[in-house]
């Protein structure tokens, strides 16, 4: 493509003539500078798109929703009881090798949990039903695992990484991106996937990128405030007829442009999301709208408190955006960091995820889609069983503990009213049928009907995937 080409094509989208989306875009200006580089090779003419895909097994589930709840949630405070740490309350621990992160902030005292836990449902899953009433609602729901453990990492941002792209070190493509990647959409007017962040970026974002992949297959992120996304609504004064016209026009110019070079992957994706965003605004306008959801399906998730409210809206927009079709949505809610007052901070953020997550299990149940969809909550690591005391007079918290804590997950062919593996006495490392990111990744792939050892991309002629040959294997304890 000519470089006078790609500055005309800028300048009218600068122009907001189109008034598409930015969304699945990968931010588009910015990129469309690629355009003019050398083309990169694709000896074998591969096409890209989100066009629903054979799987090579059967699958029992279609689509996945994770509530990421970054900064590291204390298992041992609400799902992973330790009777230990009551015996030994404001003792030195005995005879432990405690894996501190922050060693300055360090000690080796013995803190309990304040509260009680509680047997819950028809399965008697013990949890904190102080902090999750909610949840202990839905617990014959569910799979609780206990035993997560992501090895050689301790800090957030590598934490968050493993989880979401299978590595510590960044630079990969995150699951969301493999899963449609590996399996399309099954809605052509709705990106596949989306993450929808909460407050802020996570540190160490975007987590749902494609990196290696192509761009199509890219997260999009609509955000916790409005507009949620940016430039979706054309300008009020443009005749309908006149932008479909335009982008027909942009459409003959990019195929022309394509057909002159076959193996610019980079230009056939982009095609694709330009047109994805002019469908969307339609569709997308009507997925996010959360008014035409009842007032009892509102008080259901929370809406009407407001600490809960921002959860509760990306809970609601998700079972909205599942039922319509998208194929993984990501829920970001960065705010489990607690190295200091950890139990009135535990109490608020509870207060925040409870309601809204059991909903959505409950909702999506309700509905006929809990099936067929895997629904996640947990962060990328738990807490310490002793004191982190920052000093200065602050009531002490916990460090972080990625050596074991806890996830759960219901739904998509996973058992209900389940709990698996198990942590040590003390709760700090897994010790019973343990699993790391990699056994993670390899179930909910292996769940959604796709093999590890044949979902690659090949990149720069080297193969990519989302978990390497023998890391991962698929956590069979946890299979209905």
């Amino acid at each position: 493509m000519s470089t006078s080409f790609c500055a005309s094509r800028r300048h009218a989208l600068a122009q907001g003539a189109f008034g598409i989306s930015a969304i699945g875009l990968s931010t588009l200006l910015k990129e469309d500078g690629l355009l003019a580089a050398p083309p990169k090779p694709n000896l074998e003419g591969e096409h890209y798109d989100l066009l629903p895909k054979q799987t090579p097994k059967p699958a029992q589930a279609k689509s996945m929703i994770s509530i990421f709840c970054g900064g590291g949630p204390s298992h041992l405070d609400m799902f992973d009881r330790k009777p230990l740490l009551d015996k030994y309350a404001g003792q030195q621990i005995p005879g432990r090798d405690i894996k501190y992160d922050n060693a300055g902030q360090a000690t080796s005292i013995v803190m309990p949990c304040p509260w009680e836990f509680s047997r819950c449902g028809e399965s008697g899953m013990e949890i904190n039903t102080h902090l999750l009433p909610h949840f202990g609602k839905i617990v014959d729901d569910v799979t609780l695992v206990r035993s997560m453990h992501l090895p050689n990492i301790r800090n957030h941002v590598a934490g968050m990484r493993a989880l979401t792209t299978g590595r510590g070190r960044e630079g990969w493509p995150s699951l969301g991106s493999w899963l449609t990647y590996g399996l399309g959409s099954e809605s052509q007017d709705l990106p596949a996937f989306v993450a929808l962040v909460l407050r802020k970026n996570p540190p160490g974002s975007p987590f749902w990128d494609s990196r290696q992949l192509p761009s199509i297959y890219q997260g999009t992120i609509v955000r916790d405030k409005e507009p949620r996304i940016a430039n979706l609504a054309p300008p009020a004064d443009l005749d309908p007829n006149t932008q479909q016209r335009q982008l027909d026009l942009l459409r003959e110019l990019n195929t022309i442009d394509l057909n002159r070079r076959p193996q610019e992957d980079d230009l056939s994706a982009r095609i694709a999301s330009y047109e994805l965003a002019a469908r969307m605004q339609t569709a997308a306008t009507d997925a996010l709208d959360l008014s035409k959801e009842t007032k009892e399906t509102h008080e259901m998730y929370g809406m009407n408190n407001s600490r809960s409210k921002g959860l509760a809206e990306a809970c609601m927009l998700a079972r909205r955006l599942v039922e319509r079709g998208v194929r993984f949505v990501q829920i970001w809610d960065y705010a489990w960091d607690m190295h200091q007052n950890i139990f009135e901070a535990l109490e608020s953020r509870c207060e925040a995820s409870d309601r809204p997550s059991a909903a959505l299990v409950t909702d999506l149940k309700q509905r006929g889609l809990l099936d067929s969809t895997i629904v996640q909550w947990g962060g990328e690591m738990g807490r310490l069983p002793v004191i982190q005391d920052r000093g200065k007079g602050t009531k002490p918290g916990r460090d972080h503990n990625t050596e074991g804590f806890s996830i759960w997950m219901a739904g998509g062919g996973l058992k209900a009213g389940h709990v698996h593996g198990a942590t040590d006495e003390w709760g700090h490392r897994a010790v019973e049928d343990i699993v790391t990111q990699h056994d993670f990744h390899s179930t909910i792939l292996h769940q959604m009907g796709l093999d590890t050892d044949s979902l690659t991309h090949l990149h720069n002629n080297q193969p990519v995937a989302l978990v390497e040959p023998g890391q991962g294997k698929v956590v069979e304890g946890i299979l209905a």
